[in-house]
């Protein structure tokens, strides 16, 4: 058999691409499915979770290259006729499911891709190239929004697939032509050369995309994943010291990789005055909202009852008196998180000019005393340390 098509027959690199097509398709679709569905509410079900997400991941990117190499070879050569090129509606309705399958096994991967490169955290993808992508930021509206679409995408994918499996059925048990058995392996001839629209089927493909996309907003299926839910209401501080602007943000190590996050509701009542020698130099009273936290990808699971439990312990409260000593500042209190309230010492930078002042901190808590995670005993899965990093710029208040 050659290794070329030919106008009335595949060759062997054409059929060793479809087939080697439909088993990455056959294993990834199931892959996500089996994994989405899983609980994570103890280490090994995460682990297993995780393993499963990232074969799906690697299957997809192979299935994306894949695609694109089988595409490359279908452009330079011939396509074999369709066997009723009279029956125009049916020849159509092939053409446009050729279309949605190619663009599909592109578009499919490519948004997972980019989903999993601008978020991040669980999963990583199984290969030496890094997990992120040119020109793709890490960005929550970007992640959600891709996430969706990917979603929408791959149900087109699974239509045109069914739609394409039963007009290939229906050639071989009701037409009884060699539409099939061309594609199996082995050489077989069949149809005649004739001319056959292009243009209009791959417009309509374009309409079939576009509608499913909007089908999919209207659903609201491109939410940013910083859109964390209900968020507990902080009342307004007066303050000796307003907050201008700060960032009060999370690292923790997953499987082994760092994944970053934030707190975007907090509140902090400053009292600080410039004294003279070592000793308390005011003091802090910080208020933060649970349900504001973005952590990536693990945002649903770090907010549910394992870990913060968000809709139980919807704040966390630190208390501190602001101590200077020959070495530095330091914020000795305690901290209180799931009505776990555990003492704490964070060493921090100050910088005060005038009215103005800038603040930076650096601690690492040890999540088994907030009672977070307790479902995962080792660091397998998830470290016990979390590191925290606060900045914050604020102003005398007059």
């Amino acid at each position: 058999m050659s290794a070329s098509n030919t106008a009335r027959s595949y060759g062997s690199v054409t059929k060793t691409f479809h087939w080697l097509t439909v088993l990455l398709i056959l294993t990834a679709i199931p892959l996500g499915i089996i994994a989405n569905r899983l609980a994570y509410d103890t280490s090994e079900a995460l682990a297993l979770k995780a393993f499963l997400f990232s074969m799906h991941k690697t299957v997809g990117i192979t299935a994306f290259f894949v695609a694109l190499a089988r595409i490359a070879w279908a452009l330079s050569q011939p396509k074999p006729a369709g066997l009723n090129p009279d029956h125009r509606a049916e020849s159509f309705l092939a053409e446009l499911v050729h279309w949605l399958l190619y663009g599909s096994l592109v578009l499919v991967p490519l948004t997972g891709w980019i989903h999993h490169a601008s978020t991040a955290g669980f999963a990583p993808i199984w290969w030496p190239f890094g997990q992120n992508l040119p020109l793709v930021p890490k960005s929550e509206a970007l992640a959600g929004f891709t996430a969706g679409l990917h979603i929408v995408l791959e149900r087109v994918l699974a239509a045109s697939i069914l739609l394409h499996i039963a007009g290939a059925l229906k050639h071989h048990f009701i037409d009884k032509d060699d539409t099939l058995r061309r594609i199996l392996p082995g050489k077989t001839e069949a149809g005649t050369p004739h001319a056959a629209s292009k243009i209009g089927p791959l417009a309509a493909a374009v309409v079939v995309w576009i509608g499913a996309m909007g089908i999919g907003s209207a659903l609201g299926m491109y939410q940013s994943h910083s859109e964390t839910g209900p968020r507990a209401a902080l009342a307004e501080v007066q303050s000796d010291w307003t907050v201008n602007s700060g960032t009060l943000a999370l690292t923790i190590t997953q499987f082994g990789s760092e994944v970053m996050g934030s707190f975007e509701d907090w509140t902090a009542d400053i009292t600080y005055a410039e004294q003279e020698g070592p000793g308390s130099h005011g003091s802090v009273t910080a208020l933060i909202s649970i349900g504001s936290l973005t952590l990536g990808s693990v945002t649903g699971q770090a907010l549910g009852p394992d870990f913060f439990d968000a809709d139980a312990h919807p704040t966390a409260e630190f208390n501190a008196e602001l101590i200077f000593q020959a070495d530095g500042y330091t914020a000795e209190g305690t901290l209180s998180i799931r009505g776990n309230e555990v003492p704490v010492v964070m060493p921090f930078d100050l910088s005060v000019e005038g009215n103005e002042a800038t603040m930076s901190g650096r601690l690492t808590l040890d999540r088994r005393d907030f009672k977070i995670g307790d479902n995962m005993p080792d660091e397998g899965s998830l470290a016990f340390g979390v590191a925290v990093n606060i900045d914050l710029s604020a102003t005398r208040s007059e």
